[in-house]
């Protein structure tokens, strides 16, 4: 009896392992992905469309392919959101407590709203204040000094901000803090005002700055909102006279600080990391017109500040939208890369005539490809804009910004909507947690509009994956996204953002991991230039034949050393039609010496040659003929 029983648990227990190993491969083989989508017209707001399974590759693909890499990974997020200004915060406290709770939560709730997991906070007032005159927090009467501090208070901002501010971070607990300020208090300045001027130049003053906003850390945290991080001035090379607080602060002024700054941090507030400039992609031209005859308009202010005795303390860089574009971000890495990059400042801005249906589709294109994918995939550790929250009239503000939108804008009916932004960063924020990780994807969009699909992608860390997508032009277009051995096509109308979400699952592994190319370089026949485009990790460039497919064509890579790799991927990208109808594949040691691996048929815009071999060189040649171009976005090696 024992035998018998001891046999059928045996049973039993067989069955059960392959009923389990059964319902793992089918829910291996039917993963799929969660799809939401906003439009440009409006018709979907962060809409939620049905899922969409992954299935095998299909051959003769024509349309361009997203490949998803976790095996390539770069920065490590830390959030997406606005600023709680003085302005925000006014117009919140115009709402019903009922109503205002229901914004909190369209805001900063992860399971029902955005998500907002990143604030940067003015210390002090900005040009979006609801006061009657502009404020520090240590304001004295003119001609004064306050050397001990003694009327230090954020009295004022207890009133709205921070009660706004510890509920934001109940409903998203691992919502982070940014602090800045616009100006010193004006006692510090050149000008004994807030409005334009710069620091003094004194050991003492630079120790009463570094104190302040130590004290403004201390109080913030003993008010229940703890400061992750601190930038010592605002738009550092904007000292023009504007109406609102601003301070011309030269390098050298800024690294003083910092030195000073830095060792109080580490003793009073050590969770509390610097982060310096703050400030454009690149100077803007009006900050170079206002700088004195004789003295360096520092177009390269970041590098210095790195570069100088204060580096040592800083976490990285701020950069904000409003001159240049976020490459600037990538070139300061490349340079730094042991230092974090931060975008932390943009607004939405609208002109007095501009139709409201017309602004939210501008908005939404602009802020998806240059904000939500533009700084992400240049680096950024954070998107952050503006206000969270303005009126109808774009205000409160003094001075300063007349057009500039929220997050939300509240409504003199006591209501609130969502504007472009809200939408722009929920697509990130909503999906991306703080602490995922960007990984590789391919790209075809370009900031300054090609009419591509431009995306990123992120790797959450319960091992779920997130992509964005901006489809750039009017029209719908369609695409791939391959994620290890499965894909899915999927279509996006003109315009239009959308996020895909989707759980770790061990059937999109496919175990390879994607090559450095940094180093290589590349020839091609017809000679071209272009031809290091290939190579250059950048799917939104491309070497193209110029010419009719005839066999002959080819592109060389010289890798720099031999390496091995088991996969080469062949990627025409967005240039749609432009693949080679057939090609061969070739390897060398020496770059004389040729052996082919490889040769097929080319059916569409991507074609995957998984091969095993170990060679310096390798070269693809067109071997057929067609009246199309052939062109290369992006020649990419696995091993």
């Amino acid at each position: 009896m024992t035998r018998q029983v001891l046999r059928l648990v045996a049973i039993g227990a067989a069955v059960a392992v392959g009923l389990t190993g059964f319902t793992e491969a089918q829910a291996a083989e039917s993963v799929s992905a969660r799809v939401w989508v906003t439009t440009v017209d409006g018709a979907e707001l962060m809409h939620e469309r049905a899922p969409v399974a992954f299935g095998r590759p299909v051959s003769g693909n024509p349309n361009p392919t997203v490949t998803v890499d976790p095996s390539r990974e770069y920065q490590t997020m830390d959030g997406f959101g606005a600023s709680i200004t003085d302005s925000s915060a006014a117009v919140l406290y115009r709402l019903s407590p009922a109503e205002r709770e229901k914004a909190m939560r369209a805001l900063f709730d992860p399971a029902t709203g955005d998500g907002v997991s990143f604030l940067r906070q003015p210390i002090g007032s900005s040009d979006f204040t609801a006061a009657s005159s502009h404020y520090s927090l240590d304001d004295v009467p003119p001609g004064q000094k306050d050397w001990t501090l003694s009327k230090f208070s954020i009295a004022r901002d207890q009133q709205q901000i921070l009660p706004l501010l510890r509920r934001a971070k109940q409903l998203n607990p691992q919502l982070k803090i940014m602090a800045t300020p616009w100006s010193p208090p004006a006692w510090m300045k050149t000008n004994d005002s807030l409005v334009a001027g710069s620091l003094i130049d004194d050991p003492k003053i630079y120790a009463a700055y570094a104190a302040y906003l130590t004290r403004f850390v201390l109080a913030y945290a003993a008010a229940g909102v703890p400061v992750d991080y601190v930038t010592v001035q605002n738009e550092p090379q904007n000292g023009g006279a504007n109406g609102y607080p601003t301070t011309a602060m030269r390098v050298a002024q800024e690294a003083k600080v910092i030195e000073i700054l830095g060792p109080l941090l580490r003793i009073f507030s050590p969770r509390t990391k610097i982060i310096g400039y703050d400030h454009n992609w690149q100077t803007h031209p009006n900050d170079v017109v206002n700088v004195p005859p004789g003295q360096d308009p520092e177009t390269d202010y970041p590098y210095q500040l790195l570069r100088s005795p204060a580096g040592k303390w800083l976490a990285g860089t701020a950069y904000h939208c409003y001159y240049g574009d976020p490459s600037a971000q990538t070139a300061l890495h490349d340079a730094f890369p042991a230092k974090g990059i931060w975008f932390t400042e943009c607004s939405g801005s609208h002109g007095a005539a501009d139709p409201p249906a017309q602004f939210f589709r501008d908005t939404l294109k602009w802020h998806a490809r240059t904000i939500a994918i533009g700084t992400t995939r240049n680096w950024a550790k954070s998107a952050v804009n503006w206000n969270i929250a303005l009126d109808s009239t774009g205000g409160p503000h003094l001075g300063g910004c007349d057009t500039c939108t929220g997050l939300i804008t509240v409504q003199p009916d006591g209501t609130f909507t969502t504007n472009a932004e809200y939408y722009t960063i929920g697509h990130l924020s909503r999906f991306v947690k703080p602490g995922a990780v960007r990984i590789a994807s391919t790209s075809f969009g370009t900031t300054g509009w090609n009419g591509q699909i431009m995306d990123v992608a992120f790797r959450n860390p319960d091992g779920s994956t997130a992509l964005v997508v901006h489809n750039e032009n009017d029209d719908p277009r369609t695409f791939t996204v391959a994620a290890g051995g499965r894909t899915f096509d999927y279509t996006l109308p003109g315009g239009s953002l959308a996020t895909f979400t989707w759980p770790r699952n061990r059937v999109l592994d496919d175990g390879l991991r994607l090559l450095p190319l940094r180093g290589a370089t590349a020839t091609s026949l017809p000679a071209s230039a272009d031809a290091k485009l290939a190579v250059d990790e950048d799917a939104s460039t491309r070497w193209s034949a110029g010419q009719a497919q005839e066999p002959g064509q080819y592109l060389q890579v010289d890798l720099g050393g031999s390496q091995r790799f088991r996969r080469v991927a062949i990627d025409s990208g967005g240039s749609i039609g432009d693949y080679a109808r057939s090609w061969e594949l070739a390897v060398s040691d020496d770059g004389t010496s040729w052996r082919v691996v490889a040769s097929g048929q080319g059916t569409g815009q991507l074609t995957n040659v998984d091969v095993k071999a170990r060679a310096r060189y390798l070269r693809v040649t067109n071997t057929g003929t067609s009246g199309s171009w052939w062109s290369l976005a992006d020649l990419r090696l696995y091993a």
